[in-house]
């Protein structure tokens, strides 16, 4: 299923190209076209990572070239035409479509200088996580079996709560930082949806809590340098961050999450609307993440 292309028409030698990336559910597609004729295609999937797609391009005179398409910044792609090593094109003069690749760099590299650290992080918070996601699950279970929005928030509240029950009796961390939270904005949620008892609001949640929680995140980073939400993520991510730069990166992107939500739920149905919060907001949430860890990420022999 498409979720998002881009189009970067260009001319080469009186033909006619463009360059479609295309971002789908589970992975990025790059297509070459000479005068409406797919002449060359390459994919990637999101866990495999970022790359700047290589096209060859040859027409009928037998002249050759190289097009590229890549990620210049976190959320546009540009291409570059290259003859006998001359560079004839740009759609973005200047720009360097190695960003998404050097993106995927950082993060490898966050994970082989942490990876002792992460594997101990990732034991000792993957019940919190198992948890989070158990809880989206079951909204989307419950409102896809019922229809019923309202119903499934009320599920997923009540059993957020049970959480901090269940913990009393288990020894595995299910309240971690993320569990904590979720559960809290869980029982927000719940009272919003049986205060207001409409569909609606229900969608409208993502983006009032949303932008609430940013507000929060946003607070935490300014006035008191990550200390409580910055660092309480810290604890997921390999590596050492800047607890600020963690909190505020966090902030922004829930505001554009927020936004996000608000669009899709004014424009399209409601089961569109829910198909979207459980899997298509995903690829946009791995991209802006990365751009956060690597702009909050601290230095080598850096102490704060």
């Amino acid at each position: 299923m498409k979720i998002w292309s881009y189009s970067r028409p260009f001319s080469f030698h009186g033909h006619s190209c463009e360059v479609k990336v295309t971002l789908t559910r589970g992975e990025t597609i790059s297509s070459l076209y000479v005068d409406d004729f797919l002449v060359d295609e390459q994919s990637i999937k999101y866990s495999d990572g970022i790359i700047t797609f290589v096209h060859p391009l040859k027409i009928a005179s037998g002249v050759e070239a190289q097009v590229e398409s890549g990620y210049f910044n976190w959320r546009n792609v540009g291409i570059a035409v290259t003859e006998n090593g001359r560079l004839v094109h740009e759609s973005h003069p200047g720009e360097d479509l190695s960003y998404g690749e050097a993106l995927m760099e950082d993060l490898y590299r966050m994970k082989e200088n942490a990876s002792g650290a992460g594997e101990s992080k990732w034991a000792q918070n993957k019940y919190s996580i198992y948890a989070d996601l158990g809880l989206a699950a079951l909204f989307f279970i419950v409102s896809k079996v019922t229809g019923d929005l309202v119903l499934a928030a009320i599920v997923g509240g009540v059993t957020g709560l049970g959480l901090i029950v269940l913990q009393r009796f288990v020894k595995v961390d299910l309240l971690g930082g993320f569990a904590v939270f979720g559960t809290i904005m869980l029982a927000i949620s719940t009272a919003f949806s049986l205060v207001l008892q409409d569909s609606y609001w229900v969608q409208m949640k993502g983006t009032a809590l949303g932008l609430f929680t940013a507000s929060l995140f946003m607070a935490d980073g300014l006035l008191r340098q990550g200390a409580y939400f910055g660092a309480r993520f810290e604890r997921y991510m390999p590596g050492p961050l800047h607890h600020n730069r963690l909190a505020i990166g966090m902030s922004i992107m829930g505001i554009v999450s927020a936004g996000g939500n608000y669009v899709v739920a004014e424009n399209f149905s409601e089961d569109f609307w829910l198909m979207y919060t459980t899997f298509l907001d995903f690829p946009i949430f791995m991209l802006s993440f990365l751009v956060i860890l690597r702009w909050a990420r601290k230095s080598e022999g850096a102490t704060a």
